[in-house]
């Protein structure tokens, strides 16, 4: 049943790809459209018309919100301020039920702030590297392991992380900033098979990490071509875990939590693109939707 799913075939591509393509559009809405003093409902409105128009409906329950630390925050109540921005996660699903799934970090300004930018652009380096990797033969979490390691090099240098980034990647430091996954199997379902079970889906039926932040990776195993997934690295400041490991001080050797004090008010940002695995290399799947913080200024 597994390898039923995971093999996409060229029907089934033309589905995915009609699905990202819409998508795709729907996030190129929210970017245009989004404006200080608009409520998070009317951006989520504004690009879940897009996919009735094109005779889709939703692969998952929209994220459009300006709390972009609480992961799958599916609240809209927010009011948009000048200096927020806003994290976008929707996808469009066709009749036929396949899905597509990207990420968008909007700034509500014209431009990003000079902080904004800073992290943003840690996460395009992380999302980029990932996005090279991706190959047959490859396994997916030693994709996930580099974007850590990008993003805790990143970090470094802002002075918020400190020590060797592959040590603090192995000791599990790096989920104070990524608690999360790399990415998923998409196809006729978002998180496609999810309910039979990752361990048979994304691990071939070895066991997952225990490892907070590791043991969310929901795909490890080798790549193959035909596979569908997503790309999704995320930076993320979460006040109450920044309270909770200084207490217990943890990982001190690797997070300068003095400097991190200045980021509680943060929030998070993701970026996320669908590709297909190919025979050698991966193959993005629908339209290009901007990711540099130059793309989406370029938008606003």
């Amino acid at each position: 049943m597994v390898n039923l799913r995971n093999y996409k075939t060229a029907e089934e591509l033309v589905e995915i790809e009609r699905a990202c393509n819409v998508t795709a559009d729907m996030h190129i809405t929210a970017m245009k459209v989004l404006r200080a003093g608009m409520k998070e409902c009317e951006v989520a409105a504004a690009l879940e018309a897009v996919a009735q128009a094109n005779g889709c409906g939703l692969s998952f329950p929209t994220i459009a919100t300006v709390c972009g630390q609480t992961l799958h925050n599916h609240y809209h109540g927010h009011t948009v301020k000048p200096g927020d921005m806003l994290l976008v996660d929707a996808g469009a699903e066709t009749e036929m039920g396949y899905a597509g799934d990207m990420s968008s970090t909007i700034c509500v300004d014209k431009t990003f702030t000079a902080r904004q930018k800073e992290i943003y652009d840690i996460q395009v380096a992380a999302h980029t590297a990932a996005v090279r990797a991706l190959k047959p033969g490859v396994p997916f979490k030693e994709v996930y392991e580099l974007s850590c390691r990008v993003i805790c090099e990143g970090l470094k240098g802002l002075g918020i992380m400190k020590g060797d980034p592959a040590d603090a990647v192995a000791a599990g430091a790096h989920a104070m900033f990524f608690p999360c996954g790399l990415g998923h199997m998409m196809g006729l379902d978002v998180h496609d098979m999810e309910n039979l079970g990752e361990v048979w889906v994304g691990y071939d039926g070895q066991p997952k990490s225990t490892q907070f932040g590791r043991k969310s990776l929901r795909l490890a195993r080798p790549l193959e071509p035909g596979f569908v997934l997503t790309i999704e690295p995320g930076i993320y400041f979460i006040p109450e875990l920044i309270d909770y490991w200084k207490a217990e001080k943890r990982f001190e050797d690797f997070i300068n939590y003095d400097k991190l004090e200045s980021y509680r008010d943060f929030t998070g940002l993701r970026n996320e693109e669908d590709y297909l695995i190919t025979e050698d290399g991966a193959r993005l799947l629908g339209k290009k939707i901007p990711l540099t913080t130059e793309e989406v200024e370029a938008l606003r």
